[in-house]
């Protein structure tokens, strides 16, 4: 028999959603405005819409701030972790484990500030390592336990996720990641508590940051046809392979991050690699949002679909026209020898495929380099950057086969597949997707069905790669008998 509902345990819910969902709010707000003033000061630029990366910023400069701000942040990072109270994960964090109030908070600005000068890394961890925190010190507070814990391990799940919706102004996405990812437990009070609180701190983080769409996909075609349904599941069955492997390489990263003395020189290595290549891939640096653009800019004037228009200021913001005509900016800005001269149209379909795929490679690569040398970030973003330039660059021969297409929608349709496959969190990538891009609902249909096929793929494929390895794992310790005798040997 149903329980009824406790009204003091629906008071303390009604208070968390909003007084913490407020301060996560605050705080999500305030860490976009450091973003800003870091990249001002590293780059002499401020992303926006107009600008979504560091495209009229000279490259020794690029690669000078992108060099100085993951030396700063290793050596911080060294006497962070080896001199006081490490910081644990935000698994961790829900699990239990205690997060500490002033470590959390340099860890958390570290994260906006590599970011910041330009390292090719996600930024949405902070506001949820911010969050988690939060939450703990206001289960302190109200002396929050409950039965075995649930409900403290309920509310920093809960925040953790409102920390992702405030930043990126997605409140689905951020119940998703904490009832699917973190608590993988479904249930109504879970579901309206983590949407009442995400929808909480990105209200109030609007206040502090404004609104803005992130992704800009106004060139898509105005429906979505049989044949889009048709590249949903290529696309989506590409994505899986491509995410799964993500996932495998940036978990090899995480495993083998370096900790120790060695950060105070790799961590500047990275920075300076991530530089040298940013002097003809400018759209590596950051946290995916200018390769991204990339994939969400590739329009193909010549090749449209029927209703499909790209606006004048949406060209003039694209990465292609910035890639390609240099813009305004400061003295000594170049042009990526890469692009330059690359204008998007029939004639020059392999020179737009090229650029894709170079745009995907170096991403792919220096994210993992970054990770791999000390530096703490996530992997959505990034995410979303590779889904984007593979699923336009696979749109580019399909859009000349059915030209009712455009290349932005299949950019929209790889960038949810290939998060969905990466995080293995169909539900939170499809959302954030579509909330970053403000795509029209019913593109719900075929990204529903290009993440559900990443997904199968994805999660096929992980599981034969687990496999492979346990078998080769065992395969290192096998019996043999010992020359003349029964008794068994391990070789």
């Amino acid at each position: 028999m149903r329980q009824p509902p406790d009204p003091r345990r629906m008071g303390w819910l009604i208070v968390a959603t909003i007084v913490l969902g407020s301060l996560i709010g605050v705080g999500a707000g305030l860490l976009t405005l450091l973003l800003y003033s870091v990249e001002h000061v590293m780059l002499g630029y401020v992303e926006d819409a107009s600008m979504p990366g560091p495209f009229g910023v000279p490259a020794v400069r690029r690669a000078v701030s992108v060099t100085v701000g993951l030396a700063v942040a290793g050596v911080i990072w060294y006497l962070l972790r080896n001199k006081t109270t490490r910081v644990p994960s935000v698994k961790r964090a829900v699990a239990g484990e205690r997060m500490p109030w002033w470590q959390t908070l340099v860890h958390v600005a570290l994260q906006i500030f590599i970011v910041g000068s330009g390292a090719s890394i996600g930024r949405e961890v902070a506001p949820r390592e911010l969050g988690a925190m939060l939450a703990q010190r206001f289960c302190d507070l109200l002396r929050i336990e409950g039965e075995s814990g649930l409900d403290r391990r309920m509310v920093v799940a809960v925040a953790a996720g409102a920390g992702l919706g405030g930043v990126y102004d997605a409140p689905l996405a951020g119940m998703f990641f904490a009832v699917e990812i973190l608590l993988v437990d479904v249930t109504i009070e879970k579901v309206a508590f983590a949407l009442g609180m995400s929808a909480t701190a990105a209200f109030v983080a609007s206040l502090v940051k404004g609104r803005h769409t992130f992704y800009d996909v106004t060139a898509m075609q105005p429906d979505y046809s049989v044949s889009l349904m048709a590249f949903a599941l290529l696309c989506g069955a590409v994505c899986g392979v491509a995410g799964a492997l993500f996932r495998k390489g940036s978990q090899w990263a995480g495993s083998h991050q370096t900790h120790d003395r060695h950060i105070l020189w790799q961590m500047p290595l990275a920075g300076l690699v991530t530089g040298l290549v940013a002097f003809v891939v400018p759209q590596v640096m950051g946290n995916g949002r200018a390769a991204a653009q990339l994939g969400f800019g590739t329009f193909i004037p010549d090749a449209t679909a029927a209703g499909a228009s790209q606006s004048a200021s949406s060209a003039a913001a694209s990465p292609w026209n910035l890639l390609s005509s240099g813009p305004a900016g400061p003295a000594g800005a170049a042009v990526p020898p890469a692009a330059a001269g690359f204008p998007l149209s029939q004639a020059n379909l392999w020179a737009v495929a090229g650029v894709l795929a170079l745009t995907f490679a170096a991403k792919a690569l220096v994210t993992v380099m970054t990770m791999r040398s000390g530096a703490s970030g996530g992997v959505l973003q990034p995410g979303i950057a590779l889904g984007a330039t593979l699923g336009a660059m696979l749109g580019l021969p399909w859009v000349f086969a059915f030209p009712a297409e455009t290349p932005v929608t299949c950019a929209l349709l790889g960038a949810a597949a290939l998060l969905a496959a990466s995080q293995q969190a169909p539900l939170m990538a499809m959302s954030l997707v579509m909330e970053l891009t403000s795509a029209p609902i019913a593109f719900f249909v075929p990204v529903g069905l290009a993440v559900a096929a990443s997904a199968f793929v994805s999660q096929w494929l992980l599981a034969a790669m687990g496999r492979r390895g346990a078998a080769k794992r065992a395969g290192t310790v096998r019996v043999e008998p010992k020359a003349g005798g029964n008794a068994p040997a391990v070789a």
